[in-house]
């Protein structure tokens, strides 16, 4: 039903030691190979020497690819419809796909999200080269702006930690940027702290439509964000302990920030909501409106999911600023279950009627985008 469950790994252990990277992330050789065979780096997807068309790029950290690094293979996939077979390793650097690089699709080799892992550790108030710091956009490990984007079975990570940089106080820390229309993720894992997942759009004018099946995410504060209209179904959102803070909330999942002009923001369905932090120390969201605007009315709704024992039930949502109030947003649940899903105060947790509920699918939220299936 949902992705793969995180067991004990979790983004505090993940690259805890570059040399224990491969065992950290779940990479291995792969299995024993009878003698005389040789190795698939690229599984099913072919290889240099076998394209699946002549738009396919292959990355090997080793070199068996057309290129090492994703940042190369991006930079040389010019124009429309490009593919890259991404090879089972740890690539540690930044990307970004800009606008004119429309169509691409990424596909992780293995089977396993865990395998093929991209991460860097830039935060919003980490110094750059050149003066200033990169904020909180320029954080992001991952930056996508095209139109048409497709990714399978990656992990894009940051980890930055806060207790390894006690002088920097802006601790948002991206693993990905979202911001083309028609941008799909199918079994893949986004893994940080405050910020993990930046679904949003290239303009506050643009809705740009996303749609995530069967991913992870994991992180503490405000972790899935953004203007985005984004559909995540089988989705599992995982919350993180915190040994750097003194008591409730920890954090917020969801901190949407919906144009009002928009008439969809996030729709969560079908997924599940753990936790690895004492009972009811996370709150489900809060409204982001940004202090710069007067146009932002953000919405979320939440429904047919599993909202696990975290999740304060007598106060699930918070006000981010007091001209903003929860109340005056666009939240709503809809037959949700699990201990975090019980309603104590029934002014707290707005829901769905039965006829409301009818129009809050995914159809509804993409309208004539049909997503690929995964490969």
């Amino acid at each position: 039903m949902l992705s793969q469950p995180p067991l004990s790994l979790s983004r505090r252990t993940f690259l805890a030691a570059s040399a224990a990277a491969g065992a950290v992330t779940g990479l291995s050789a792969g299995p024993a190979r009878a003698a005389g065979t040789r190795p698939r780096p690229f599984g099913r997807y072919g290889s240099p020497a076998a394209r699946l068309t002549p738009r396919t790029l292959y990355v090997h950290p080793g070199g068996a690819g057309d290129f090492t690094s994703v940042r190369d293979a991006v930079a040389a996939a010019n124009g429309p419809g490009h593919t890259l077979v991404i090879a089972p390793g740890v690539y540690r650097q930044t990307v970004a796909v800009d606008p004119g690089r429309t169509e691409m699709t990424w596909i992780g080799a293995s089977e396993n999200p865990r395998d093929v892992v991209i991460v860097y550790d830039n935060a919003a108030g980490t110094p750059k080269p050149g003066g200033g710091t990169y904020g909180t956009t320029g954080s992001a490990t991952t930056t996508v702006r095209a139109d048409g984007f497709t990714a399978h079975r990656i992990t894009f990570a940051n980890d930055f930690l806060r207790a390894d940089h006690p002088d920097i106080t802006g601790t948002q820390a991206v693993a990905i940027k979202v911001q083309g229309d028609r941008s799909a993720f199918h079994h893949c894992r986004f893994l940080g702290h405050q910020d993990t997942l930046y679904a949003d759009s290239n303009s506050a004018s643009l809705f740009a439509r996303q749609f995530f099946s069967h991913c992870y995410v994991e992180g503490d504060v405000d972790f899935v964000f953004g203007r985005a209209t984004a559909v995540f179904e089988h989705c599992h959102f995982r919350t993180l302990n915190r040994t750097d803070a003194s008591g409730a909330p920890y954090g917020f999942v969801f901190a949407p920030s919906t144009e009002r002009a928009n008439p969809h923001g996030y729709l969560v369905t079908r997924g599940h909501v753990s936790s690895e932090a004492p009972d009811g120390y996370y709150k489900l969201a809060r409204p982001w409106v940004p202090t710069s605007s007067t146009t932002v009315r953000p919405m979320l709704t939440v429904r047919n999911t599993r909202l696990g024992p975290g999740i304060d039930t007598l106060a699930p949502y918070a006000t981010m600023r007091d001209a903003h109030p929860w109340q005056d947003q666009r939240f709503a649940e809809y037959r949700n279950t699990g201990p975090g899903a019980v309603v104590t105060v029934p002014e707290n947790r707005p829901q769905l009627t039965d006829e409301q509920a009818e129009s809050a699918t995914r159809a509804a939220w993409l309208g004539d985008w049909r997503p690929r299936e995964a490969c």
